[in-house]
């Protein structure tokens, strides 16, 4: 079992990778811990949820492990457990080649923030860089998930 992921995150420019989406996903998830050195996380998307634990760490690679719990335990460990503010997003699937990107458009209070993720075999795999693509922000922390729910996106402002 291989359990580390190999992802990389891009800001992006425009909309026009909307019309390649074939299909999305709402995701409510929040954060058990704001450890250094890993995050546990409770996410749930339709009927189903997970426990997932990644490596802190910064960059392309990290180590998660992801485990189905009951969808009713992880409502309650939203509702009762977990940091505030939730992660909400709408995550849109959009196959490229021998990938598939996922963009995230955030809402709540990370509202207007919309990140694409690719997950990779190694970190300098090479993919197809579409047109709608902006900034890479791999090795930025401000754009990870657990970030986000100790400082959203709505503050970085003020």
């Amino acid at each position: 079992m291989r359990n580390i992921e190999v992802e990389r995150k891009f800001l992006v420019k425009n909309d026009t990778w909307r019309e390649a989406a074939h299909k999305s996903a709402r995701f409510r998830q929040g954060y058990l811990n704001h450890e250094r050195h890993c995050s546990v996380r409770v996410r749930i998307s339709g009927d189903e949820a997970w426990l997932n634990l990644k490596s802190a760490t910064v960059g392309a690679e990290r180590y998660e492990f992801d485990y189905p719990i009951p969808i009713a335990d992880a409502h309650q460990m939203l509702n009762t457990l977990t940091c505030k503010p939730l992660i909400e997003k709408t995550r849109y699937f959009l196959n490229m080649g021998q990938h598939v990107w996922e963009i995230d458009v955030f809402e709540g209070d990370n509202a207007g923030l919309i990140v694409a993720e690719i997950e990779l075999e190694t970190p300098d795999e090479s993919f197809e860089i579409p047109e709608w693509l902006g900034e890479e922000v791999t090795f930025d922390p401000r754009y990870y998930n657990t970030s986000l729910s100790t400082h959203p996106y709505k503050l970085w402002q003020t």
